[in-house]
């Protein structure tokens, strides 16, 4: 794909010097994305596109030229840098509205992401993905679509807004912005050829898209299998080893820090001492409004890179050039004629704190702050409550077992860490009281409930989860990727209906309980997952839920997503969906209560 110009011919002329420029970037030292150099240059740009630039790397010139424009920009000194590009992204997960995420992000640097709309996806079909295409028409930065290939996650172990197969991936991929295939979860799907991944992978191909890849811990022949079906990238990637193999198998890596998981300094590790680092990009994947406010987006994520022993110019052409041409767009990601002028200037190339952004030739932030006003644009979909959840009782959280008195055995979900979302299944021994399960005294022990949100589903799973963090109280929560549907961690069904009530209520978000009532919620009544509150404002809510989720018990520095991935079946290896326990690795369910 290439980004194509208004007028050919008027670039051309411009280049020419038949035209003037709009402007003309000067006094910068600019990085040359395909040679690693750093030089003394200047930048014409016209009509949003580079038309020329004015440099003298190898002091050749015999005379000094001196660009002139419309308007001039002096970088005093300064570093040039292409706009910084997120290759895997879901803007759903920082809480905010597409354009309010472009306000957020473009002053730290960030002027392209590619965003997989899975999230509004599982909610909404469609209808979500138009949402998400409406929302960021007009900001000043690119936010390039995917499909969403797993909606459900994985078919058959979960029930989500909408499904999409082959037909609804072909109406997808031709909408505007949209690029490709986002990633591919259902690697068990590919490995063992199944209909439904078969055909969707081949009408992404058939249409030329991109195809992003999800294999966590995939080795081996599987992977080389998974490879052979289409996906060519892959975020999930928690050790350097998984990294490293990937990368020789020709595999994109998009090394990520998020504010969930952090891969950065493991992954940098382990293949910064590879001669070639081509096919190495960065993402975030889920960033949330405090991280972007405190310490910025891409901008950070590079910083990371560096400090985990990356060079400065290598990590900055990882996050532009590498990035571009890995979701294959010819003219993005370097500094160069017929180029687009997304640009960035920086006092430092370690620390990457913008001084200036410029998207498609026009400054739009300097100092870290917006200078252009990206207006409020008001969609309808914002105000429809998008909990369609049947009538809800105490009892419903009361886990009925198949004996009155003594002790049963259960399948617990459980956590490795308080900080890993990695699980296992382990058999205990638990109580039985009146006929049903109680933990009451029990340490690190909770009850689970996962009930299904959406249009046409009615369904309601309970289980058990030792490790979660909470000491007391209930947390319960929309943002259960990848359905999206009302997950509950609980201590007792009071507080459990407490909590779950209060989103039905407000149409989705975050809330916790203690003592029997609500404590406290955050509102995310978009779908849902997202708040139209501006990033500054939502930054103070989600602050004031986490200190509330810090006094239940919850460490780590971001509580608030402890619950999200609870129910994602594809990540191993014990989950909870509204249809029950099941083992991902297995793919199959596995009973509640385990036999003897």
């Amino acid at each position: 794909m290439k980004i194509k110009p208004k007028n050919k011919i008027s670039l051309i002329e411009a280049a020419l010097g038949k035209r003037p420029f709009d402007l003309v970037i000067k006094n910068v030292k600019m990085l040359n994305s395909f040679t690693g150099e750093i030089y003394p240059a200047e930048i014409g740009i016209f009509d949003g596109f580079i038309a020329y630039i004015n440099s003298d790397p190898d002091s050749i010139k015999s005379e000094q030229e001196i660009l002139h424009g419309e308007k001039e920009y002096d970088g005093k000194g300064m570093y040039l840098i292409p706009g910084l590009i997120d290759t895997h992204i879901h803007i759903e997960s920082t809480m905010m509205t597409p354009r309010n995420f472009a306000k957020a992000v473009i002053p730290w640097g960030t002027t392209t992401v590619i965003t997989d709309p899975h999230e509004v996806a599982n909610v909404a079909g469609i209808e979500g993905i138009k949402y998400m295409l409406e929302s960021s028409e007009d900001v000043p930065m690119h936010q390039f679509i995917l499909s969403p290939s797993c909606v459900p996650s994985v078919p058959g172990f979960e029930n989500a807004g909408a499904t999409f197969n082959a037909e609804e991936i072909s109406e997808i991929m031709d909408m505007d912005r949209v690029l490709g295939l986002a990633e591919v979860m259902d690697f068990l799907g590919v490995m063992y050829a199944s209909p439904r991944m078969m055909s969707i992978l081949d009408k992404v191909e058939e249409k030329g898209g991109f195809i992003q890849g999800h294999a966590p811990q995939l080795r081996g022949r599987g992977l080389s299998a998974y490879l052979c079906g289409g996906p060519k990238s892959d975020h999930e990637n928690y050790s350097g080893e998984e990294a490293r193999e990937k990368l020789r198998l020709g595999m994109n890596i998009d090394a990520r820090e998020s504010s969930l998981v952090k891969n950065i300094g493991e992954v940098i590790s382990a293949v910064k001492d590879f001669k070639f680092h081509s096919n190495l990009s960065f993402c975030t994947d889920d960033r949330e409004p405090e991280d972007i406010l405190s310490e910025g987006h891409m901008n950070f994520v590079l910083m990371e890179g560096i400090k985990a022993g990356l060079d400065p110019i290598d990590a900055i052409i990882c996050a532009t050039l590498n990035a571009a041409r890995e979701i294959g767009i010819e003219n993005l990601g370097a500094i160069a004629p017929g180029y687009v002028a997304n640009l960035v200037i920086v006092p430092s190339l370690t620390e990457l704190k913008a001084e200036a952004v410029f998207f498609e030739g026009k400054l739009v932030a300097e100092n870290q702050k917006m200078i252009i006003n990206i207006p409020e644009k008001k969609l309808p979909q914002e105000h429809i409550n998008t909990m369609y959840v049947n009538k809800i009782e105490t009892s419903d959280f009361r886990i009925k077992a198949p004996i009155m008195q003594g002790t049963i055995p259960v399948n617990v979900i459980t956590y490795i860490s308080y900080e890993s979302p990695i699980t296992s299944f382990v058999v205990e021994e638990l109580p039985v009281k009146n006929g049903y399960i109680d933990i009451t005294g029990i340490d690190d022990l909770k009850y689970v409930a996962v009930i299904n949100r959406h249009k046409g589903h009615d369904k309601m799973s309970l289980g058990i989860v030792r490790g979660f963090g909470t000491n007391v109280g209930t947390v319960a929560s929309t943002v259960s990727h990848d359905c999206h549907n009302l997950t509950i961690v609980y201590s007792n069904p009071e507080e459990a209906y407490a909590a779950a009530q209060g989103l039905i209520d407000c149409g989705g978000g975050i809330s916790c309980a203690l003592n029997g009532k609500l404590l406290d919620i955050l509102p995310l009544p978009v779908f849902g997952l997202m708040s139209t509150l501006e990033c500054s404002e939502l930054k103070e809510t989600i602050t004031h839920m986490k200190e509330s989720l810090r006094n239940l018990g919850l460490s780590g520095k971001n509580p608030l997503l402890r619950i999200a991935t609870l129910c994602l079946p594809v990540i191993p290896e014990a989950r909870i969906t509204d249809m029950g326990l099941v083992s991902v690795l297995e793919q199959k369910f596995k009973p509640l209560f385990a036999e003897k």
